[in-house]
């Protein structure tokens, strides 16, 4: 207990160190460009939205049935943006879509398919996993494991290191804590990710190209396996002390926060979700309840907006925001990328429920 105790004081004084240094040299923080193309009224309703928080450029998609309006602010079609944890929906319809082609079903335990050798984690289920209901913990376990992360964001780099082999070992490693209940877990999704991959025959980037993006025309779209693999036109995050982020690029942790695209690509995507189109749309459907009154899906969350129900998942990363909100039943949905490490769920939730 005191070492522990020892721990967590050094942790918490090497914390305040490198967050002193970082404000004392922080740059001014990045504002809205004032530089717009695309569609003049949706960006005239977006922008006083969009103003509060530290960003540059951002992209905003609406969707309307067939039509489909775009608005970029210091950026257009093909800028590339970190989508987060919205990677974790496009995931879950991997596995909506997996189930259908009869690889896997929602019982499929993980240790079927990666190596936990006996682990408490090789008996968790796949739908357990993409509802965050399988008891691992949010991120990989160990002190050490959380100051290292702690300390690369705090540095503006990726949290998210190692390969699949440490990412199997990281859940080789963990206990499982409240199973059936709702909690997070970055760990589980990413481990869905590669489980499905591995049923696949391939790796995740391939199966997502495959499966969802290319017959989706999401051709812009990118899983990049390390930094250096993200494209030229990609924007630039800023973190929270106004510094360039390092981009969140990892083959291992993809599934879970790694995919990249555009607000050109994430409009065919809103609008094939809205349409019953995509691949794995049966994954948008809530089959649990995350304990607060919001309805769980394979990967995608559901709730009620003062009669309207919104089918939805928000990504963050260090240096970016997104938001992709649908409303299924009205045909419509909006997108919001940008990038900044500010919330943008509120901006597309006010662009969705304006007028209800």
């Amino acid at each position: 207990m005191r070492s522990g105790t020892r721990t967590g004081a050094t942790v918490a004084v090497v914390a305040a160190v490198v967050l002193a240094v970082g404000f004392a040299v922080r740059p001014v923080a990045p504002s809205l460009s004032s530089e717009v193309t695309g569609d003049a009224e949706l960006a005239q309703r977006a922008r006083p939205l969009l103003e509060d928080g530290p960003r540059a450029t951002a992209a905003v998609v609406e969707v309307d049935g067939d039509r489909v309006r775009e608005a970029y602010f210091g950026a257009d079609g093909t800028t590339l943006y970190e989508i987060g944890s919205v990677s974790k929906a496009l995931t879950g319809l991997l596995l909506a879509d997996a189930i259908e082609r009869g690889e896997v079903d929602p019982d499929t335990e993980l240790g079927t398919l990666l190596d936990l050798e006996g682990a408490p984690a090789a008996t968790v289920t796949l739908s357990e996993l993409s509802s965050h209901r399988s008891g691992l913990p949010r991120n990989p376990p160990g002190v050490l494991t959380s100051v290292t992360m702690l300390l690369d964001n705090l540095r503006n780099r990726d949290p998210y290191t190692g390969d699949v082999r440490d990412l199997v070992g990281s859940a080789a490693e963990a206990d499982l804590t409240d199973r059936g209940r709702f909690a997070y877990s970055n760990l589980g999704a990413a481990l869905l990710g590669q489980a499905l991959a591995v049923s696949a025959g391939t790796d995740y980037e391939t199966v997502l190209h495959q499966r969802l993006l290319a017959p989706l025309g999401m051709e812009r779209t990118v899983v990049p396996a390390t930094p250096e693999d993200v494209p030229a036109e990609a924007a630039v995050g800023h973190g929270t002390n106004g510094r360039p982020f390092a981009p969140s690029a990892n083959a291992a942790w993809a599934p879970m926060g790694g995919v990249h695209s555009t607000g050109g690509d994430m409009g065919l995507l809103a609008r094939a979700l809205v349409g019953g189109g995509a691949p794995g749309v049966e994954a948008l459907e809530p089959r649990w309840d995350d304990g607060r009154g919001d309805g769980v899906g394979l990967g995608w969350f559901v709730t009620d907006h003062d009669g309207t129900e919104v089918t939805w998942h928000n990504g963050m990363t260090g240096g970016f925001a997104a938001m992709v909100a649908l409303d299924r039943e009205g045909g419509r949905a909006v997108v919001v990328l940008a990038d900044g490490p500010v919330g943008v769920d509120s901006v597309a939730l006010d662009l969705l429920l304006e007028g209800e």
